[in-house]
């Protein structure tokens, strides 16, 4: 990967076997990325930059704007999110209870545990817990818009990730999901399942991928919207 700067801002670039050149400016700090065709020399990559300043600026400026989470005390009353909901939590302390229970109610959700129980012990039965939820919600959505896409997973993981919402093994036809969609509305677990899935038909995120997005999900832009838009847990990177 090649850097070039332009004033003070810094884009890394990555040649690839595409059409078309493609700029993106991802969140959280605005770290900017061109993928360039190989024929395209880096003046024409640097005079393509330039011309893109203005928007460069405007998207980094909206990143720095975005609300962002402290990293979570799992106390009384702080917020946690579910399927895109925001939540108050609830802890309720039980002296002979073994493990932890969780459940949501109509603004809270209540986290049955022992006595004394450790922040870092409540961290892991939050996990555990959108993990299950997960669990529950992708096999549905994975065997649905395999279908729809023409392709078939050999298997799946949810994982905790700090880099990628999703990522596509093309040899072993497998996925691996983020924990943290958990948080997010149904859609937005739609929209990376989707988009891993769209990679067992094209590897690289070119021209051909783009029209192939457009074809099974239309609106799938607006979905990467969406799942950017909402507050950034601690430590979080978005896609």
């Amino acid at each position: 990967m090649n850097k070039i700067t332009i004033s003070d801002i810094t884009i890394d670039v990555v040649r690839k076997e595409i059409k078309n050149l493609h700029l993106s400016v991802n969140p959280p700090d605005g770290k900017i990325k061109i993928a360039s065709p190989l024929r395209i020399d880096d003046e024409a990559i640097r005079l393509f930059a330039i011309s893109k300043i203005s928007w460069i600026r405007k998207q980094q400026n909206k990143f720095e704007n975005q609300a962002r989470q402290s990293a979570r005390g799992y106390v009384l009353g702080e917020s946690h999110y579910l399927k895109g909901r925001r939540y108050l939590l609830n802890i309720i302390e039980e002296d002979n209870l073994k493990g932890s229970q969780i459940v949501v109610s109509n603004k809270h959700i209540n986290l049955y545990v022992r006595n004394g129980v450790s922040v870092e012990q409540k961290k892991k039965y939050f996990i555990e817990w959108y993990r299950k939820e997960l669990k529950h919600e992708i096999p549905v959505l994975v065997d649905k818009w395999q279908k729809k896409i023409g392709v078939e997973l050999n298997g799946w993981q949810v994982r905790q990730m700090k880099t990628k919402w999703g990522s596509c093994n093309i040899e072993n036809k497998t996925i691996l999901i983020n924990l943290e969609l958990a948080k997010k509305p149904i859609i937005c677990l739609v929209y990376i399942i989707v988009h891993e899935l769209v990679h067992l038909l094209e590897r690289y995120h070119n021209d051909r991928f783009i029209d192939l997005m457009n074809k099974y999900l239309p609106n799938w832009r607006f979905l990467r919207e969406e799942l950017n838009s909402f507050p950034i847990s601690h430590g979080e990177w978005t896609y």
